[in-house]
């Protein structure tokens, strides 16, 4: 046979071989989002209606685009059914699908997921492939772990500075226990050690200072409370300082008052400024006055409403007539009236011509119908400091055409209740005034307002003040139940559960609201490059935002069609809580309202860990509808619980200036 013709049957032999054998599976490695793929928002669609059988089914996909997606689905879902399954990609090739599960065991909060996230941990990572996989399981284990594990990472002391995700995860893990009241000495003092070294990673320092200020720990040590000090006077970074500050004043130390007195004077960032105003309420008034007397004058609003604040409830009597005369002489009406309310509150019932004078200057601003509604609500809560004040409050505020005011009459009457000396105040009284309004409270429960409702249902299921005496049962109460308009009016739904449980001893099962606003997907081709901004507008300035689509997309989506719809047109800031947030979007102003449809909670593995992120305001799992809240500093007990959606790119300063009472103009949608 011919030797060319032999060498061609090889060849041939050869090739026909090679085609026998099946070509080798590709093998993906990068995530890649893309809001037009249809694979994707069908991920987002099972997550919305919580269908976890079908998200299951991606948890073998070949990219690893949608096993991560999948996995981060159950962060939102929370349900500890899901853990066993969510274990199996605690072994995923890809470092980001494993952080994802490891993210969503964490957040189910079940024991259950304990070990399985304690077995997968990568000892063995010699070559810090798997550090942020190992933060997120150190982290997790916060969540969901026990007394023994918060030991063992307490212990921990392997870790360097240059190991600084591992550090954080550690500082996390320790601070997400305390968040759920697991908290023992040892991860106290890991925290504190990693204050009092200069080389620690501010990320890690802001942890540990989160959970020095929050933690219910002992901090009296000499020792440790200089080592606040010193770090407090040498950190450049705001938010270890302000944290700081409340951990001082926290130990009640004369150093540390006297160290937070000098700090107050040097300090350039409003937020300390506010977190020290705060920690001075740990020390007697007297040795600490002039700080918030100094701060009402402030030009920041949020620096002065700290110092009124810190008046309204520290205040003493002897100064009583002082709040009143700095009212009269105040930069703006807001603290006019809080410096009114403070007045109201010390000036002692023996001096009658001054309380009857206080009293008359707050009622002409009730009154007068054309203040803005924020300012006769104030005025109607300064009311309430004067207990005598409750027929006054009820019969002038609960017929108010608006339901703001409405609100602020219950949430008066609740302030007065809960005085704890009532019962010194009303002497031979107290117990017909209780009865005269618990015939009010009944009234506000077979209202048909969700507001009065849930005001009067929350000073019900408070035991201690033993209003249960005065009916002689609870079907009013299950009677007001049965006519609520859900999901809309689901914050009031828990209330009046919580209140049959003060009567009854029925524990309610929170069961969160059905899927009941699927969310119109095809919006999505209207975002390009995954990218979205935004522009609230105020009379103050203008607020730009990035949007999240990607991480949100419910919410994002649910924002979009509100602004293109003009609802946030006119609606107000609500609320502002100094160094925390400002909230708008409430369409009766009062924080009770939304509109007759809720949206899912998205949580993705995202932190408020810088200023100016944009969240859903809540009242539990799944509740988010129409208000949303931006913050002024990192939030970190936020985490997880309620969803961030976007973040402030421009206008931080605009944000910092907003009040209750300041109008939205609009909002725009910008691509």
């Amino acid at each position: 046979m011919n030797k060319a013709y032999i060498n061609f049957l090889l060849v041939l032999f050869c090739l026909n071989c090679f085609q026998c054998v099946p070509a080798k599976e590709e093998v993906i490695t990068n995530i890649s989002f893309d809001l037009q793929d249809p694979k994707l928002k069908q991920v987002y669609k099972f997550q919305d209606e919580g269908a976890s059988d079908s998200l299951y089914n991606y948890f073998r996909d070949i990219d690893p685009t949608y096993r991560y997606t999948a996995a981060m689905a159950f962060a939102s879902i929370r349900d500890s059914n899901s853990i066993d399954r969510l274990a199996y990609l605690l072994k995923d090739p890809n470092e980001k699908v494993r952080t994802a599960a490891a993210y969503a065991i964490g957040q189910t909060g079940h024991t259950l997921g304990e070990n399985y996230l304690l077995n997968n941990f990568e000892r063995g990572d010699s070559t810090n492939q798997w550090q942020n996989y190992n933060k997120a399981v150190l982290e997790a284990v916060g969540k969901c772990g026990t007394e023994k594990t918060l030991n063992f990472l307490s212990k921990i002391k392997t870790y360097t500075n240059k190991d600084s995700t591992l550090l954080l995860g550690q500082a996390l893990g320790i601070y997400r226990f305390a968040l759920r009241q697991i908290i023992l000495p040892q991860g106290t003092e890991k925290m504190v050690s990693f204050i009092d070294d200069a080389e620690t990673p501010n990320d890690v320092k802001f942890i540990a200072s989160s959970y020095l200020a929050r933690a219910k720990v002992n901090l009296n040590q000499t020792d440790n409370i200089q080592k606040l000090i010193r770090r407090i006077n040498n950190n450049d970074d705001y938010r270890v300082r302000m944290m700081l500050a409340l951990a001082l004043g926290k130990t009640k130390s004369p150093i540390a008052k006297d160290e937070l007195i000098s700090l107050y004077s040097r300090e350039q960032d409003f937020r300390v400024k506010i977190n020290i105003i705060r920690a001075l309420e740990n020390f007697p008034y007297a040795e600490v006055q002039r700080i918030p007397f100094e701060a009402i004058h402030d030009n920041n609003p949020q620096v002065a409403k700290a110092a009124t604040t810190y008046l309204i409830n520290n205040g003493e009597g002897k100064d009583g007539t002082v709040y009143w005369r700095l009212a009269n002489s105040a930069k703006t009406q807001a603290v006019k009236l809080d410096l009114l309310k403070a007045a109201n509150r010390h000036v002692s019932a023996i001096y009658e011509e001054a309380n009857t004078n206080i009293n008359n200057q707050i009622k002409s601003i009730l009154r007068d119908t054309t203040q803005a509604v924020h300012i006769r609500k104030q005025a109607m809560s300064a009311l309430g400091e004067y207990n005598w004040n409750f027929r006054y409050i009820y019969r002038n505020g609960i017929s108010d055409r608006n339901e703001a005011i409405r609100t602020a009459t219950m949430e008066a009457l609740s302030d007065i209740l809960k005085d704890p000396k009532f019962d010194r105040k009303f002497g031979l009284g107290k117990t017909s005034s209780k009865k005269e309004i618990s015939v009010y409270l009944s009234e506000a429960i077979n209202s048909g307002d969700p507001a009065l409702k849930a005001v009067a249902a929350g000073i019900l299921s408070d035991t201690l003040l033993g209003f249960k005496e005065f009916y002689p049962n609870s079907s009013f109460l299950y009677v007001a139940k049965k006519g609520l308009k859900l999901p809309q009016e689901t914050e009031t739904l828990y209330a009046l559960e919580d209140a049959i449980y003060a009567f009854d001893g029925v524990k309610p099962e929170r069961k969160k609201p059905t899927h009941n606003h699927p969310v119109n997907w095809d919006a999505l081709k209207n975002i390009e490059n995954n990218s979205i901004k935004a522009r609230i507008e105020t009379r103050k300035g203008d607020v730009v935002l990035e949007l999240y689509p990607l991480e949100a997309p419910g919410s994002v989506l649910n924002f979009i069609q509100l602004s293109e719809s003009s609802y946030y047109d006119g609606k107000t800031i609500h609320r502002m809580v100094p160094n925390f947030v400002i909230q708008g979007g409430c369409p009766r102003g009062d924080g009770y309202g939304s509109l007759d449809y809720s949206i899912r909670s998205e949580v993705p593995n995202l932190y408020y860990d810088d200023e100016g992120y944009l969240g859903m305001a809540s009242a539990g799992p799944d509740t988010e509808g129409v208000q949303w809240f931006i913050t002024h500093s990192p939030t970190p007990h936020l985490d997880g619980r309620y969803t961030i959606f976007g973040k402030v790119i421009e206008g931080m300063k605009v944000v910092h200036s907003l009040e209750v009472g300041d109008v939205i103009i609009t909002i725009k949608i910008l691509n």
